[in-house]
């Protein structure tokens, strides 16, 4: 892939063009498209794709915040590919040649289907493919990792929306940063103090459906003694089945925590005013949910 620097200069319209002026190496062509939701709206952050005949990608990169994507590649032919979260993506074949600007101007990505829930009734947490885990600021500069090792939890799909409930119990002792120094210290009374509060729990409050794969789970968190409403924002990976031919259904989801707000507030500042760690917890999920037995 070759640099213009000249990808503000792109025009909205079809074959319309700002970019004749555009130096091009020699044996290189100009390729460029506009990615448009059904509405006729830019979908910014779409990601576009060029891949020449042996399967290399030559060119990837985002839309611009007008739903733009030029580049400059070598002279032949390639397979484009286009996609955005929440849409049916789009490919086909383009051609380039030496010296002159391919635009396909408008493409028009439909709204995907949403894959199918599992059916109804109870699902319970694959604790080996599944994990609960945490990043924490570190000195105002790092990240610190770590994860909870030993959690459990059951996912209820119902007929109905308003049906639906979860419950997640974690074992706050089981916290996991790959430094046992660190994991005592948060094991203390200094912050989950898990000998007064064994475990954090989880209970869902409400499901509520953002479109597409996209998901709100609203509930109540119980953690160092005090329970607040948190929602986790929850991207449905859909459905499939595992080695042994069990049905499974997958799920990625998000939150961030604030310490204070469960009075876990220890901290030490450092000379230059810095706090050692951050005041907020991103909480990250990938769980996989399999059938209960029983």
């Amino acid at each position: 892939m070759f640099g213009l620097g000249t990808k503000n200069r792109v025009s909205g319209g079809r074959g319309r063009t700002a970019l004749a002026e555009a130096v091009l190496p020699d044996g290189a062509g100009l390729f460029s498209c506009r990615v448009l939701d059904p509405v006729g709206e830019p979908l910014a952050g779409a990601e576009c794709s060029l891949t020449d005949e042996r399967g290399r990608k030559v060119a990837t990169a985002e839309a611009d915040p007008f739903g733009s994507f030029v580049v400059s590649v070598r002279e032949g032919e390639y397979r484009l590919a286009v996609g955005s979260e929440g849409y049916t993506p789009h490919r086909g074949d383009v051609l380039v040649r030496d010296g002159e600007h391919t635009d396909l101007g408008a493409l028009t990505l439909q709204v995907a289907a949403p894959p199918a829930l599992p059916g109804p009734g109870d699902w319970e947490i694959d604790p080996t493919h599944s994990s609960i885990a945490f990043t924490a600021r570190h000195i105002g500069l790092a990240r610190v990792h770590g994860r909870f090792n030993t959690f459990a939890g059951v996912v209820r799909i119902g007929e109905r929306i308003e049906d639906f409930a979860m419950h997640v119990l974690i074992d706050a002792a089981s916290i996991d940063t790959n430094v046992q120094m660190r994991d005592d210290h948060l094991r203390s009374s200094d912050f989950l103090d898990v000998g007064a509060y064994p475990t954090l729990e989880f209970y869902s409050e409400r499901f509520t459906h953002r479109g597409g794969n996209r998901w709100g789970v609203t509930g109540a968190l119980s953690l160092h003694g005090v329970t607040r409403t948190v929602t986790l924002d929850v991207d449905y990976l859909g459905q499939g089945n595992g080695m042994e031919g069990e049905q499974r259904a997958a799920c990625r989801a998000t939150t961030e925590l604030h310490r204070d707000d469960y009075t876990v507030s220890w901290q030490t500042m450092l000379a230059r005013g810095i706090a050692v760690v951050g005041p907020s917890i991103t909480i990250e999920l990938d769980v996989q949910v399999v059938p209960k037995q029983g």
